[in-house]
């Protein structure tokens, strides 16, 4: 499909480093073009892309995806240079909130986290990540939903680092077994988490739906330690979610998950739970 056809992605309107860096790169491309003594046209017609979306690239108000950097970047001879703008075109795709995320998880040395509803984000497979968005009300467009896509799988490269960060993941026994957007897809994530439970830095622990006392009631946690000894937490129960930093929420949040973790089945425990709910889907 075309850029014409899958319109461009807009950058958050919200967001200012994004809107300088696309509002920048599109005056290069145009600064680019008239060097060379070509119409919006001609370049339209040599890219494979309809003149309303050169404009608006050029005039920031879309996002180039890569192929039109490089595109650009031949058809207007410059030497690599307009290519090399993706680092930062790729950074800017990003909605400004999952950036901001993607980047303390990129610095942590720790991760704790526990998400009541769903299986968390850093475990969806494309296919489950791609049914929760589609299931979105009010429904986001095509173009958004491969935008929070990508964003979402791109932060999986968390568990790529050497070393890798120290993962521990709480899972509620309800989002391993509602086959959200169907029983395949259920059956190919319960897959994923056992292939992720093996990895040395991650454990995984199954929060089982009989137990009669829960800590975590009031909603999901995350917790992201840093090699200087720093943190950073967020729940909706503590400031109504917003990132904290202080140690007297710390303290709550990580008190809250240390009791969660202790009534939830061991990693040993909940990887057998996990094979025997795969060999019932």
């Amino acid at each position: 499909m075309s850029e014409e056809e899958e319109p461009g992605w807009e950058v958050d309107p919200d967001d200012d480093w994004g809107l300088a860096v696309i509002a920048t790169v599109g005056r290069q491309l145009r600064l680019r073009r008239e060097a060379r003594g070509m119409r919006v046209a001609d370049f339209g017609k040599a890219a494979g892309y309809g003149e309303d979306m050169v404009y608006k690239i050029e005039s920031g108000k879309r996002i180039p995806r890569p192929e039109y950097l490089d595109k650009a970047d031949r058809i207007l001879d410059a030497g690599g240079l307009l290519a090399a703008m993706k680092e930062d075109v790729e950074k800017v795709r990003y909605p400004k909130k999952v950036r901001a995320l993607a980047e303390r998880e990129a610095k942590a040395v720790e991760v704790q986290l526990y998400d009541p509803l769903n299986i968390h984000g850093l475990l969806q497979t494309s296919e489950y990540a791609r049914a929760l968005l589609l299931m979105r009300r009010p429904a986001y467009s095509n173009a958004e939903v491969e935008r929070y896509l990508s964003a979402r799988m791109a932060r999986k490269s968390i568990f790529e680092r050497d070393p890798a960060p120290e993962v521990s993941f709480v899972l509620e026994e309800w989002s391993l077994r509602r086959p959200l957007g169907g029983k395949e897809v259920l059956r190919r994530q319960l897959e994923h988490l056992l292939t992720a439970g093996e990895l040395r830095s991650v454990e995984l622990q199954v929060m089982p739906m009989d137990r009669e006392e829960h800590a975590g009631s009031a909603g999901g946690i995350e917790v992201l330690k840093f090699a200087d000894g720093s943190a950073v937490g967020r729940s909706p129960a503590v400031v109504n979610g917003r990132p904290v930093d202080e140690p007297r929420h710390l303290r709550i949040l990580e008190l809250r998950y240390g009791i969660i973790r202790a009534q939830a089945l061991t990693p040993r425990e909940s990887r057998s739970f996990i094979e025997h709910l795969l060999g019932a889907t």
